[in-house]
């Protein structure tokens, strides 16, 4: 398999009056040039602090501050961004099956924000949702036990309205849940050295090097997506392998881009995890489609000591054409450079962890959602059955510890990748059809495509709550703003 795909230097060396990449399935301008002061060379990639918090009287206490900074993306350039216990993004937190754990989330930005910990099983008081707001200068300290498997989350800002500009600038961060069935298959697992944190982005850098968050009429339309990719906040990054295998924890923490993920030899790779943990076994594959807010594991062999390019292949995506969107942007993430003599690795066991059966039978209550956009501009509309977003409105009322199908339909000319706060669900079929092998674990968001009727086997077993609600919204995040999501209770 031969990918083509422009290099990070042409792209970034352009000095044309518009800078054009394949984003959403057709060819769009940039507002701002992409000229030779945003030229930078190759760097090795920032692996974020990694934080296991400190105890205390049995409680594992993180202490995060969400604070503005400037980033140095480009040489001689410092860009305004937002930060977790840093500049741009935040550390990854390290917690394992178990433990109670106590987030003091101090906002020390002059606006409003929440911190949502996406993917978790956790009372709706600790969701991070809208309800959950954060006013500057004071802190949020919830506290929860971790009941979910071993799998690679992530935080980030789920502020009413306001989602979608707060993440652009950088509030989110990754979250690694170990337990002692994944311990012990013996799988990479060294953090920065053969088990790789990898959060993917895009984003709009003007000339100066800022990267303003201005959404274009098309932007709020298909979701804001950029002119520059970055990977754990890097420009043009690499990696010196020093294993003969390397696992990467695939976050696409964009706004609104859909990666198709392959690497630039054609070369094969293993799945071993979806959002919400471990597959059943290793899915080999030779590319992935990843949505915003959609997270894999994949497991690359290195032992041919070749460098490789992690990229984003350019495709047309779901139905295609311009506004059928859901289209992957031509970008080259990630460099893999193996030294000398590579480290070796114990081989991939054909097994990984066992996953109950995904049955509908006795399951008598079905839920309908279709997602709908309709309109232009200021007179786009984004509803869920029919209604935008409303904090007053409880959309659905879910009884707790019972086995619920829901069908997700999608009824606007592009993919939306369909997220629920509170569970780990698992997919049935996508139009009659069963789902791909990367898909049959525990998932919490699900990309839908135009026309598809997505079915899903869900249920909501550790809290109750009938006054807090929980989201469920399309993880773009303009969409998301704009109007996609609903409310439930679990009662």
């Amino acid at each position: 398999m031969k990918i083509d795909n422009p290099s990070r230097r042409d792209m970034l060396k352009s000095s044309a009056a518009t800078f054009s990449v394949v984003a959403a399935g057709g060819i769009f301008a940039a507002p701002q040039a992409a000229n030779a002061a945003l030229v930078t060379n190759p760097k090795p990639l920032q692996i974020p602090t990694l934080e296991t918090g400190r105890m205390l009287d049995g409680v594992r206490v993180f202490d995060l501050d969400m604070q503005a900074g400037t980033m140095g993306f480009f040489d001689d350039l410092n860009t305004k961004t937002m930060g977790i216990n840093g500049t741009f993004l935040g550390p990854t937190l390290r917690m394992s099956a178990g433990d109670t754990v106590r987030m003091n989330v101090t906002n020390n930005l002059h606006e409003n924000t929440t911190l949502h910990w996406h993917g978790f099983t956790l009372p709706a008081i600790s969701d991070g949702g809208p309800h959950q707001e954060i006013e500057p200068g004071a802190t949020w300290s919830p506290e929860f036990k971790v009941v979910n498997k071993a799998s690679t989350m992530w935080y980030h800002s789920h502020q009413l309205h306001k989602t979608a500009p707060q993440v652009w600038a950088g509030l989110a961060g990754l979250i690694r849940i170990d337990d002692d069935e994944s311990t012990a298959l013996d799988l990479p697992s060294t953090y920065g050295v053969d088990d790789i944190p990898v959060v993917l982005m895009d984003r709009w850098f003007t000339e100066s090097g800022q990267m303003p968050y201005e959404p274009s009429m098309h932007s709020r339309m298909m979701g804001m997506t950029g002119n520059v990719p970055l990977i754990n906040g890097t420009v043009w990054p690499y990696f010196e392998v020093t294993t003969r295998l390397v696992r990467l924890r695939l976050l696409n923490g964009s706004n609104g881009s859909i990666y198709t993920l392959a690497f630039s030899d054609g070369r094969s790779f293993d799945q071993i995890g979806s959002d919400g943990g471990l597959l059943s076994a290793p899915a080999p594959m030779r590319a992935l489609r990843l949505a915003p807010g959609e997270r894999a594991e994949i497991v690359v062999d290195m032992s041919d000591s070749g460098s490789v390019m992690l990229q984003s292949v350019a495709s047309a995506g779901g139905g295609g054409g311009m506004m059928r969107g859901g289209g992957s942007p031509a970008f080259d993430f990630l460099e893999l450079r193996p030294g000398g003599t590579l480290a070796a690795s114990p081989q991939l066991p054909a097994t990984l962890v066992e996953l109950p059966t995904a049955s509908v039978q006795g399951v008598s209550k079905v839920r309908k959602f279709e997602l709908q956009m309709s309109g232009r501009g200021p007179f786009a509309e984004f509803r869920i059955n029919g209604e935008s977003m409303k904090m007053s409105r409880i959309n659905e009322v879910v009884e707790k510890g019972v086995d619920e199908i829901w069908e997700v339909s999608n009824a606007s000319p592009m993919p939306h990748p369909f997220h629920i706060h509170n569970t780990q669900f698992r997919i049935l079929d996508r139009n009659g059809q069963a789902p791909a092998a990367g898909e049959q674990g525990l998932k919490d968001t699900v990309l839908v495509n135009p026309e598809e009727r997505v079915r899903i086997l869900i249920r909501f077993d550790h809290y109750s709550d009938p006054d807090t609600p929980y989201m469920y919204h399309c993880h773009i995040l303009e969409h998301e703003d704009a109007g996609m999501m609903g409310q439930f209770t679990v009662v």
